[in-house]
């Protein structure tokens, strides 16, 4: 028997996330240990009358295929996904992990070459979302390795999960996420005409420009959870120092107290207090990786646990996160990059961001 709690996450991907329609063509990706949702969501997908193709990968594969992989292989796109990304009207992505350090053996210059073999198709996914022409949504399903990593069970993981996407329970989730959206509509149109932005607290004193930038409203549409604003900085604003509160966690591997040092708009420091060379090695991928393709506010305060999944921590109510390389064109950012990595700083305790000189957030909160 399907947990209804799965049912009901599958029919807000379908129905409101991506808005399914008639005819369409959509790609649902993921692990076999997502089974239950692939399921759920392929079965919606159908009830919506649209073709739905299920792109599964077994355990281990992704390791399997760094470790084993030649040169060749390595630069080789698989033209089946090459055909979905740059042609299909939607791809519905799951997060499903069953060993989520799997990678952490995996050389990091072999993991560097498969990000650059693979960044035409990452430009291609993202100029199609940001023309319209293709529909995505990436959500997460609980697994016993997320939990782990989150240091609760798995019962009180998906119970998190579920909750962050308030299908916990049986209501209208559409409805509580179109009124986040309209929330973050009236963010977005103060932040509008506005150019100069400083933040500043313990872990950080950074300025940047968003003049002439589009803020983009997290709320649902692409994210499952959700709950941000986000825009593309001007490439050469960035000014300052940040000190990142909390670990990322990719390729399988951790990378704890990561400081980052910004001049006209470039990384031109960087330490970390564990795997530094691996944070080194990413930042030199190309030379767009050095630079900011996105800043953006969490506003889910139903999420407040750092569970060492950025799709949930990114989103941490009163956070603030950049991701060092490839902007989303639909912000105008301009940087390209293979390279697309999310960093959080906490800005609940004694921190503050001034837009134009106005106090715009403080200690976790808006202030306007």
């Amino acid at each position: 028997m399907t947990d209804p709690r799965t049912d009901r996450l599958a029919q807000l991907l379908v129905d409101y996330s991506t808005n399914v329609q008639p005819g369409q063509q959509v790609l649902i990706r993921g692990t076999l240990a997502a089974a239950p949702l692939l399921q759920a969501v392929y079965e919606r997908v159908l009830e919506r009358g649209a073709h739905a193709f299920v792109m599964a990968a077994l355990p281990g594969q992704q390791e399997a295929f760094l470790r084993l992989a030649q040169a060749q292989q390595l630069d080789y796109v698989s033209p089946l996904e090459k055909l979905a990304i740059e042609s299909f009207d939607a791809v519905i992505s799951t997060l499903a992990d069953e060993n989520t350090r799997a990678l952490s053996g995996v050389p990091p210059e072999r993991q560097v070459r498969v990000s650059k073999a693979r960044a035409p198709l990452m430009a291609a996914y993202m100029d199609r979302a940001a023309s319209g022409a293709l529909q995505w949504v990436v959500t997460q399903y609980p697994t016993n390795a997320a939990a782990q990593d989150a240091e609760i069970s798995l019962r009180d993981y998906e119970q998190f999960v579920y909750g962050a996407c308030h299908v916990a329970e049986a209501g209208d989730a559409v409805q509580y996420w179109r009124a986040q959206y309209a929330e973050h509509e009236r963010l977005i149109a103060w932040l509008k005409p506005r150019a100069h932005v400083h933040a500043r607290g313990p872990n950080i004193d950074l300025q940047l420009s968003i003049k002439g930038r589009s803020f983009i409203n997290a709320g649902g549409v692409h994210n499952m959870p959700d709950g941000e604003i986000f825009t593309g900085p001007v490439e050469d604003s960035v000014n300052g120092w940040v000190k990142f509160s909390f670990p990322v966690v990719a390729y399988g591997r951790e990378i704890e107290g990561i400081e980052l040092e910004f001049a006209a708009g470039r990384v031109v420091q960087a330490r970390a207090a564990k795997n530094e060379d691996f944070l080194i090695q990413t930042l030199d991928t190309d030379a767009g990786a050095r630079f900011l393709g996105e800043w953006a506010i969490g506003t889910n305060f139903g999420i407040q646990r750092f569970t060492k999944s950025i799709l949930f921590d990114e989103k941490i109510g009163g956070t603030l996160h950049m991701a060092v390389g490839r902007g989303y064109p639909e912000s105008g950012s301009r940087n390209q990059s293979a390279v697309h990595w999310d960093m959080i700083c906490d800005l609940r305790a004694d921190s503050e961001i001034l837009v134009d000189g106005e106090l715009f957030f403080r200690n976790g909160r808006f202030q306007i």
